[in-house]
């Protein structure tokens, strides 16, 4: 850091509202708020930028003015909307938010298991229509979960999904045995040759290049008949044309979407009203305080780095995530 009281840069979300509790700073630092327009005024000279907006792409335009960057930390878990070539070069450190969301996520994620099990939405239709449907429903206990991705997220999801008696396996850049949250682990560029044997196919990969389009065609061809299908991670990690096909024609029962390539979801999309899928505005890891808990995680790192410490979930930027 460089002069006596170093600058950090805080990009604003597009309501204009501010992280709690960076009050906490002043004194020590100087804190620039700016939005996207005013984003290369503020970083220029500051050693620190906070992206409370965090899928904003807005660094790359103003990376010209971040020579005096040391540290950028991103209030969400995936990175891919910031990184581009020349951050990755760099010498500036990133961070995350890993922590904050995984287990809100895994809660989401055997809620949408259950909520498929049990027939839920199709009771709260059978409700709006008033109308009494007794069926049989599936039990959970001895259904076979694939977890996409095993890092934090991925983890959270297999140890509720393990708690309710499912067989989880993961996938990951490698196979592997002997993990502790895992049953297996698989490698992710073999999913069409181990995927049917899943009953739940969960994606909670970051989208990196190896990720993006991972979901495709073959993989969902391979997928076992009734199978049900996940997606809390990204939605560029889903061909979703070849998705829908998948649940139009099988080998799917539907799926449970939270993520996708174009958010907000056009009106006009055709997952709408496929058959069997189930959407939510890409919310499955925002609870109550959510916003309270990024902002305090990035204190604790601030504390850290004025303290001339190295912060925590430091981003393998070549990689896309913390190792």
């Amino acid at each position: 850091m460089s002069g006596s009281v170093p600058a950090i840069a805080v990009l604003l979300d597009s309501e204009g509202s501010r992280p709690p509790g960076l009050k906490a700073l002043e004194g020590r630092a100087q804190v620039r708020y700016a939005d996207a327009d005013s984003l290369g005024e503020a970083v220029q000279g500051a050693q620190a930028l906070f992206l409370w907006d965090f899928f904003s792409t807005a660094v790359r335009d103003v990376w010209d003015r971040c020579g005096d960057l040391d540290w950028i930390h991103v209030a969400a878990a995936g990175v891919d909307t910031l990184l581009f070539d020349e951050l990755r070069e760099s010498d500036v450190m990133v961070t995350n938010a890993r922590g904050v969301f995984d287990q809100p996520i895994a809660e989401f994620v055997l809620a949408s298991v259950l909520a498929h099990a049990k027939l839920l939405h199709e009771s709260a239709q059978f409700q709006a229509e008033r109308t009494w449907v007794h069926r049989e429903t599936t039990r959970v206990a001895g259904k076979n979960a694939l977890v996409v991705g095993t890092g934090a997220i991925g983890r959270a999801c297999a140890r509720l999904l393990g708690a309710v008696g499912m067989t989880v396996h993961g996938a990951g850049r490698s196979a592997r045995a002997g993990d502790a949250e895992f049953a297996r682990i698989h490698a992710s560029a073999d999913l069409p040759a181990y995927v049917g044997w899943a009953d739940y196919v969960i994606n909670a990969a970051p989208l990196t290049s190896a990720t993006t389009g991972l979901f495709d065609a073959p993989v969902f061809a391979a997928m076992r008949p009734g199978a049900h299908f996940i997606n809390i991670g990204r939605g560029a990690s889903v061909v979703e044309d070849e998705l829908l096909t998948a649940v139009r024609q099988g080998p799917l029962d539907g799926a449970s979407l939270d993520v996708f390539d174009t958010e907000p979801l056009p009106a006009e999309h055709p997952l709408w009203d496929a058959p069997g899928v189930r959407i939510s505005a890409h919310m499955s890891g925002d609870v109550v305080g959510w916003r309270d808990e990024l902002a305090a995680q990035f204190l604790d790192n601030a504390e850290r780095w004025l303290a001339g410490q190295d912060p925590v979930n430091v981003v393998d930027k070549s990689a896309g995530f913390v190792r």
